[in-house]
């Protein structure tokens, strides 16, 4: 999914800490936030010249397929240009990875950074979380599910907290239970169906089990009572990520009296040409909730 947010982007152009390559003064390629089996994940860090404290990390992730060709120097200006630090997090990927695998991926990259936020000039009480498609669904989930680490860990990492103090993020699935409409299960989708390995799902598959697995991955049934402020942007022409979807979440956010915004793109559809302006939504929304006050 956020492949297509990638590419209308690019229209416009220590524990873990292995060593980062130094792309340039303010960029820091492959630091590696954990390993498993095998495998390093890594993060990119891309530092403002006058950092104001605030960090947010943003998911490098489309239909939960991530990749470093996907990283985005320019979206980082956007973030630099007001003092914001942006981590751009590659995740472990589908189809070798599926979805609760990706998310303690996620949780462990939010730990990585709070523990050494001041490496970066980074507040650790000040962590933002951002992307699109799937990307938003990662945020929305560490917005929703985020939590604290364990006191007893032998990695000092995950001793630290996962949760975040503000989302902001585009077009995200947030209930597979109901996509779309009521009743309807993103899982029983046919035009959806090459995404449903990525929840461990196959035709073989119960209906109960699909219940409670479409259940236990949507940010709207996370405990939303603690959801950070949160903002939302939306095409009403997204075929693929029905905008019933961030209604359906804002909704519930009402419910709990969260800060919360939906800005609603006109025609837009699963992305749209000038979206990299939209990215000025949410620099204003960190801004906000995450500036000191």
């Amino acid at each position: 999914m956020l492949k297509r947010l990638s590419l209308l982007f690019g229209l416009i152009a220590a524990l873990g800490l292995l060593r980062p390559v130094l792309a340039d003064g303010n960029h820091l390629v492959d630091v590696v936030y954990g390993h498993k089996e095998g495998v390093a994940l890594s993060m990119d860090v891309f530092k403002p010249d006058k950092p104001n404290g605030i960090g947010v990390l943003w998911m490098v992730s489309g239909g939960w397929f991530s990749n470093h060709k996907d990283i985005n120097p320019e979206l980082a200006k956007y973030f630099n240009s007001r003092g914001i630090t942006i981590f751009e997090v590659v995740h472990g990927s589908q189809p070798r990875f599926v979805l609760p695998e990706i998310i303690q991926d996620i949780n462990r990259a939010v730990r990585f950074v709070r523990y050494h936020a001041a490496d970066w000039n980074v507040d650790p009480n000040r962590l933002g979380i951002s992307g699109g498609s799937a990307g938003g669904h990662l945020s929305l989930t560490i917005g929703a599910y985020g939590g604290p680490g364990d006191p007893n860990a032998k990695d000092i990492v995950d001793r630290a907290s996962s949760e975040v103090e503000a989302v902001a993020c585009f077009f995200p699935p947030t209930d597979f239970l109901n996509y779309g409409s009521e009743g309807l299960s993103a899982m029983k989708i046919e035009k959806l169906k090459s995404y449903w390995h990525v929840f461990g799902v196959n035709d073989q598959t119960s209906e109960a089990d699909r219940s409670k697995i479409g259940h236990d991955l949507s940010p709207i049934y996370g405990n939303l009572s603690k959801m950070p402020p949160t903002l939302i942007i939306h095409g009403d022409a997204d075929m693929l990520v029905p905008l019933q979807q961030s209604e359906r979440f804002m909704a519930a956010l009402e419910k709990n009296n969260i800060p919360h915004k939906l800005i609603i793109h006109k025609g837009g559809g699963h992305g749209w040409l000038g979206i990299e302006k939209d990215a000025v939504s949410l620099v204003e929304w960190f801004e906000m909730y995450l500036s000191k006050k």
